[in-house]
């Protein structure tokens, strides 16, 4: 007698079983509660009452050449191309607070992005480009208080209140700790200055968002979309959590707090983790922290599509797979989107290639519709069923980093590591296997000649003319006033007043991002890896 083997159950990018059809039995629940209006809490459909017809999202493109000079051109050319906002990529030495002609900086300066040693540098970067006009966004965690008061002063500079400056800052250590390594200090110490930075943004700019809570770096390193969901918003726990115990009232500050993801290719799952990320997180701080401004319900969300999705294997293949998330982006509701470039496997895009980023992302707006109606999706049973599975599932993590205690403790035990890299070696069996396809690498694979693409070396002149911009802003700047500075930015960490204040006044009289990093790492020490228990 013969057998039929059952067939495998599908499920979602996470593990979330799936159906192969849904109906409204599988929508549990009053409707206002768990779905609600479009710009009325929990807001799962929408922020805003309003389609993408009346305000798209923001265009941005990740992008920062060796030197400033050249990132300034790169800026102005895409603005010109109808980018609507600036995202800054910096090299790893002004990532972690060494000056470019650091022993340590020698093989890394310009590589991954602009190298920022000085006020000098932000000054050349923004040259002719008005802080009034543009939102500029910063991937930046480490240095992320130094960068924000170099920002700052630039605007002065230019004559714009900071009042009237927008933009994001990253400036979230936790993720760093268990995805990316750009860290510097001990979490205590980091939390001190991420906490500082925001109190600041909340009195003097706010219209800037002083941090950018981001899960895509857990995602990119391995983590489900769940994963990636519940971890970021327990880092924002932890972030609101150090800012009040200062005596601030959340809605003094919880109003710009913003969130930063990678979209991945799970279409529909991607989607359910934008409408349930905003439905967990207005139910965090109006039920947890008592938050009472709408304001301080938002789950505003900027997102990457591309990042490790990207394949070095037939690389025109993503192109696709960037218009996919893209869309699926849009279709979940964010506020901005930067798509990457098809080649950035191999390289920093050519001015081409991010040209025809920026294009994708255009096509979406002004061809497909999908701007012109609210959450086009709200009310599909699949969808719908979904962005509960994705909630239930996030919020039973959170649970768990709860009963542990909260994110540092289980960072600095490895807990978060663990769980990422669990699942990281359970998604490459699952390719190694062919279990799980990628187009073009594992399935429809063939021989190939590597593309002509014309890869970015830092070249030459423009190192040259960065560090002897370094040299002369050593050598012409007061240096009684330098000296001053940085002595009371260190009485500052030594004791409990906000630093950025003393930051601000550091990079005003032009002390280097090595300098400041330098006499704060005297203060506060550096942190050590945990060793993680698989």
């Amino acid at each position: 007698m013969s057998t039929t083997a059952e067939p495998k159950r599908a499920t979602s990018s996470s593990g979330i079983p799936l159906k192969p059809i849904y109906t409204p039995e599988d929508v549990k629940g009053p409707h206002q509660e768990h779905i609600g209006e479009p710009g009325k809490y929990p807001y799962t459909r929408s922020l805003h009452p309003t389609p993408y017809s009346q305000r798209l999202w923001t265009f941005r493109q990740y992008s920062g050449l060796a030197a400033a000079e050249d990132t300034n051109q790169r800026y102005k050319f895409l603005l010109s191309q109808g980018q609507t906002g600036l995202s800054v990529a910096m090299d790893l030495p002004s990532q972690i607070g060494y000056d470019s002609d650091d022993p340590m900086a020698e093989d890394e300066v310009g590589r991954v992005g602009v190298a920022i040693s000085s006020l000098k540098d932000m000054e050349l970067i923004f040259d002719g480009i008005s802080l009034a006009d543009v939102s500029t966004s910063f991937t930046i965690n480490g240095t992320a208080a130094a960068t924000l008061a170099m920002y700052f002063a630039v605007a002065e500079k230019q004559g714009v209140p900071l009042a009237k400056v927008r933009g994001t800052i990253q400036n979230d250590i936790l993720k760093e700790y268990v995805a990316r390594g750009t860290w510097i200090f001990p979490p205590e110490p980091s939390l001190r200055l991420i906490a500082d930075s925001i109190e600041y943004c909340a009195k003097h700019a706010p219209k800037f968002n002083s941090i950018s809570i981001a899960g895509a770096h857990f995602h990119d390193a391995g983590a489900s979309t769940v994963q990636e969901l519940a971890f970021t918003l327990a880092d924002g726990i932890t972030y609101v959590d150090w800012t009040r115990r200062r005596g601030i009232p959340v809605d003094e500050f919880a109003p710009q707090l913003s969130f930063f993801f990678y979209t991945h290719n799970d279409f529909f799952e991607e989607i359910a983790k934008y409408r349930a990320g905003r439905r967990l997180w207005a139910r965090i701080m109006k039920e947890r922290f008592g938050a009472k401004d709408p304001r301080s319900w938002m789950f505003r969300a900027g997102v990457v599509c591309g990042g490790s999705m990207l394949t070095a294997q037939q690389p025109h293949n993503n192109i696709v797979r960037v218009a996919y998330q893209a869309m699926a982006s849009v279709l979940g509701g964010v506020q901005s989107v930067f798509t990457a470039a098809w080649d950035e496997a191999y390289t920093i895009p050519s001015e081409e290639t991010a040209e025809l980023a920026l294009r994708t992302q255009q096509v979406l707006a002004y061809e497909t519709g999908v701007a012109n109606v609210v959450d086009p999706l709200g009310g599909s049973y699949y969808v719908e069923s979904l962005t509960d599975a994705v909630e239930r599932e996030a919020a039973k993590l959170i649970e768990d980093i709860d009963a542990r205690g909260g994110m540092v403790p289980c960072i600095e035990k490895g807990y978060i590591q663990s769980l990422i890299a669990r699942r990281a070696y359970e998604e490459q069996r699952k390719i190694e296997s062919g279990e799980k396809v990628i187009v073009g690498v594992n399935k429809f694979a063939r021989e190939e000649t590597p593309p002509e693409i014309a890869s970015y070396d830092v070249p030459e002149d423009a190192k040259r003319r960065h560090l002897e911009r370094l040299r002369r802003v050593r050598k012409e700047r007061d240096q009684a006033k330098a000296k001053a500075a940085l002595a009371a930015l260190e009485r500052a960490a030594r004791g409990t007043e906000n630093t950025m204040p003393y930051l601000v006044d550091a990079v005003k009289a032009y002390c280097t991002m090595g300098e400041i990093y330098g006499t704060l790492r005297g203060v506060f020490g550096t942190f050590k890896e945990p060793v993680m228990k698989l």
